[in-house]
């Protein structure tokens, strides 16, 4: 009895050996096979019970509680919510119509806990991603169509300008942002404190001028210097019970479109040692050399060295192979270069991400730019990248605007060196520390375009606020 007794002892301290052993890479390994319930649980084990955890060890592993959370908040939908989306448009829908769509990356879900939930925008994205739905899709919405920008009309204008001036920035355009934030009625309980973070532009010489703060609310802010590449006003106010806690911001500013007249022959390789040697370099962990992205990277580039011709060759791969459909919140995603490749589709900065990376691989300098795009009357948040081609310095590159329908390289690839007047542009990089410093995990750890906010209880995710940004053309 006490042998026994005493193996039992020993193979319970082997377990728990094992247990202390398991590393970030086996929590991480655990929850991508969608196990969540024994990730959080050895998780907390882990967190409450191992005195000898380093403060980055610690953060990476509450960090992969969160990110569990917030993974359960973006695949909420049944199969029979699914279903029926799907056949609002296609009412024969079959299973093996689904069990294809499924296998081709149109659908996307995930097994959690032995229950299989859809992404919340799946259904709609399959209208996206599948070219006979697409068809279906288009077919039934024709009518109703707000009427569009004319977008090509002001590229044409932006690049006939350049020409004629030969300076790159022309078309200026003047708006007025308000940006507004409501914190749900007690969200944090009545007196306490809330911290928000605004996102605010910075004054970029010729691209991004004349900014003009309007007003606020609360009147007391704290606008973070213009050298902050991720720039924001921030402002606290205590909650009151059963209110909304509301902050605003109002100001003009004045932006530019670009083009930049480049002679492919004229460009040459940067110096990869030199001041750009940052911007050619990985930043796990999203943009990685993975052995998938390098023979991708191969595949697309052949023996071309050229690298205006290089960057027209993955900028042509990415607007022709990743399709654009509305993405999980970004923090729910390990590695958003790897994304769309094995997806084959992703928003605006996930293609982005992409696209930098392939870049750098081939020795082109590239950079994180975002914030919100403008079509009046349409508008949206939006991310694209800035490149570097010696001798013609730092270009906008906005692959999700990809090629333009023209034999003309000039206007087909203007959006590869050019960028359209309207444009707001929050973030200069990506997950940069914000000013004042934030606390706890941010909502959106890559970009900040909607805002951020906190108490000393934690993050106030996006499900406890909402967010509303009017714009307004004051002259153009």
């Amino acid at each position: 009895m006490k042998f026994r007794i005493g193996i039992a002892v020993v193979v319970i301290s082997l377990l728990f050996i094992a247990c202390q052993k398991l590393t970030i890479n086996d929590y991480q390994k655990m929850i991508d096979r969608g196990e969540f319930s024994r990730a959080e649980k050895l998780i907390k084990e882990r967190l409450s019970e191992d005195k000898n955890i380093t403060e980055s060890e610690r953060k990476q592993m509450e960090f992969e509680l969160e990110r569990m959370n917030r993974i359960r908040k973006d695949f909420t939908k049944t199969r029979e919510e699914v279903v029926a989306f799907i056949k609002q448009y296609i009412p024969d829908v079959t299973d093996k119509d689904l069990e294809r769509w499924e296998k081709e990356k149109k659908l996307e879900y995930m097994v959690i806990d032995g229950q299989k939930r859809y992404f919340n925008h799946a259904a709609r994205n399959l209208f996206r991603l599948d070219k006979d739905c697409l068809r279906i899709w288009n077919a039934q919405h024709r009518e109703g169509k707000k009427e569009k920008f004319d977008l090509d009309g002001h590229i044409r204008q932006v690049i006939s300008e350049s020409l004629q001036t030969g300076e790159p920035y022309s078309v200026p355009v003047r708006l007025r942002i308000t940006h507004r934030i409501e914190v749900n009625p007690d969200a944090v309980p009545a007196g306490e404190t809330i911290r928000c973070w605004i996102p605010f532009p910075r004054e970029i010489p010729h691209r991004q001028i004349n900014i003009k703060l309007l007003k606020t609310e609360p009147e007391k802010y704290v606008l973070a210097p213009n050298d902050k590449l991720q720039r924001t006003i921030y402002f606290e106010k205590k909650s009151v019970a059963g209110e909304k806690t509301v902050f605003s911001v109002e100001y003009e500013y004045t932006t530019q479109g670009v083009y930049a007249n480049i002679d492919p022959e004229k460009v040459k390789p940067v110096d990869p040692q030199g001041d750009l040697s940052r911007y050619l370099k990985e930043e796990p962990p999203h943009i990685v050399f993975l052995d998938t992205l390098k023979k991708l990277s191969e595949q697309i580039v052949g023996s071309e060295t050229n690298p205006y011709r290089i960057a027209q060759k993955i900028f042509a791969w990415a607007d022709t192979n990743i399709t654009w459909a509305s993405a999980r919140e970004y923090s729910t995603i390990r590695n958003l270069s790897l994304y769309p490749v094995l997806n084959r589709h992703g928003d605006c900065g996930i293609q982005t991400f992409l696209l930098m990376t392939l870049f750098r691989m081939n020795g082109i300098p590239a950079r994180w730019q975002s914030g919100w795009e403008f079509q009046p009357p349409n508008d949206s948040m939006h991310d694209w990248s800035m490149v570097y081609f010696e001798p013609y310095g730092w270009v906008p590159a906005d692959v999700t605007y990809g090629m333009r329908k023209s034999d003309d390289p000039k206007f087909k690839f203007f959006y590869l060196n050019g960028m359209d007047s309207y444009r707001l542009i929050f973030n200069d990089d990506y997950s940069k520390p914000f000013y004042p410093p934030k606390k706890y995990f941010r909502s959106e750890t890559i970009d900040s375009q909607r805002g951020e906010l906190e108490w000393k209880g934690g993050n106030l995710y996006f499900d406890q606020w909402e967010w509303f940004l009017d714009w307004k053309v004051i002259s153009d």
